[in-house]
């Protein structure tokens, strides 16, 4: 009896190579997540805590004071 991750691990592998549009549909996946992830980060959510670590410090104190 083989492995069971063994057998898993094969039976993706498999898949994987034999697909044809599977690896275009990765792709588009690969290139949103991207997207997603690092393009969208630098222009919408930009680090709050810049400055000096006595910056970083004031910063949180006044967050965590007022509810």
């Amino acid at each position: 009896m083989r492995n069971p991750l063994k057998t898993i691990l094969h039976f993706y592998y498999d898949g994987f190579r034999q697909m044809t549009w599977g690896r275009t549909l990765w792709l588009i996946i690969a290139i949103k997540l991207f997207v997603m992830f690092a393009v969208l980060r630098l222009f919408f959510f930009q680090p709050v805590l810049k400055g000096t670590p006595e910056e970083k410090e004031i910063h949180v104190a006044t967050e965590l004071s007022n509810p």
